[in-house]
């Protein structure tokens, strides 16, 4: 009689091999209702190892608690991130989750380090958006030597101690909205950039990206000296009103991190739509309108599901899974958001 295979297994329960494969070796995440449909299907083609598929369907869940550090807790784009992260963890059968969301209440590299401590305390791996300063990588590395993986989201800091960068590829994010701005400004001018402070490593990158990018494609346009706007909307809106004023020839903006309202603001009440063609990240309900009406020309976005399930998914196998390869850095697709898409 012949040896049931992995692909027997496989046509019976309608999974891809693959699937059953995982199943059976325990490799990754696979949800209780397909482990019970490969056990099924392992049953009846009498499979010699069908018992080890039984096993994991009785074998208790695992216990893992995710710590998160995230800013601005009131912004529209960090409560949907807050939300996700929890789905991500809940929609998870393979292990049982707990989660622990902290924000940070200001920039300040002494509040990241301090609750990134604290969460390290009832946590067992934890992800954070954070500067890139010597106390949050102190922390950080304070954190690991503690057996505490520590992961760093959209914005990467802690090198040699943080274990993954989970995010956008920074500076691809600035060549494109340097493109954008190339490709809609039909005349020569000025550019601005706007930039959270010095201490966020992936506004840089955009920064150099975006650069770099410009001159290549249109060395007419003359990039003005980045603005620290410290991603308020306050301050973002007053510069926005003094550099329109004080260049009318303006052809773009680039706002590589927060505070976009102020410059959306300034805009509607200086320019007409289109006149200066406006990049911002994320997709809000303040983004969307300003596509609707021709104030903003792009929006860049973070995958925000994807990124929180990958996060999960990496944070998981750091804990459950001794001496396991993580990548370096793991990047996302940016989602491209233009007038007639929304």
């Amino acid at each position: 009689m012949r040896r049931t295979r992995i692909e027997d297994i496989a046509k019976e329960a309608k999974v891809s091999k693959a699937t059953v494969d995982r199943v059976i070796h325990k490799r990754g995440f696979v949800r209780e209702e397909t482990v019970r449909r490969v056990a099924e299907a392992a049953h009846k083609l009498a499979y010699y190892a069908s018992g080890l598929i039984d096993r994991q369907l009785t074998a208790p869940l695992a216990r893992v608690r995710f710590g998160f550090l995230l800013i601005k807790e009131k912004q529209e784009f960090y409560q949907s991130f807050s939300k996700e992260l929890t789905r991500a963890v809940a929609d998870r059968q393979d292990f049982r989750g707990e989660v622990t969301i902290r924000y940070s209440p200001s920039q300040s590299p002494a509040d990241f380090a301090a609750i990134m401590q604290e969460l390290a305390t009832h946590t067992d791996a934890i992800a954070c958006t954070a500067v890139n300063h010597g106390i949050v990588n102190e922390a950080a590395q304070s954190l690991r030597r503690n057996g505490v993986p520590v992961f760093a989201l959209l914005n990467d800091f802690g090198h040699g101690a943080r274990q993954t960068y989970i995010g956008l590829d920074n500076h691809k994010a600035g060549c494109l909205a340097a493109w954008m701005i190339a490709t809609a400004s039909r005349q020569s001018g000025k550019v601005a950039i706007f930039l959270g402070s010095n201490r966020w490593q992936g506004h840089e990158l955009k920064e150099a990206g975006f650069r770099s990018y410009l001159r290549q494609l249109r060395p007419d346009l003359d990039i003005l000296e980045p603005v620290i706007n410290l991603e308020t909307r306050k301050l973002t809106h007053e510069t926005s009103i003094a550099l329109l004023e004080r260049h009318p020839d303006l052809r773009g903006v680039y706002v590589a991190g927060g505070g976009m309202e102020g410059a959306i603001a300034a805009l509607r009440e200086m320019r007409a739509p289109g006149e200066v063609a406006l990049i911002v990240n994320e997709l809000t309900s303040v983004s969307r309108a300003a596509l609707s009406d021709g104030y903003a020309t792009m929006v860049i976005g973070t995958p925000l599901a994807q990124l929180c399930r990958d996060t999960v998914e990496l944070m998981a196998r750091s804990v459950l899974q001794s001496h396991v390869q993580i990548p370096d850095a793991h990047f996302l697709e940016p989602q491209l958001f233009l007038p007639p898409s929304i």
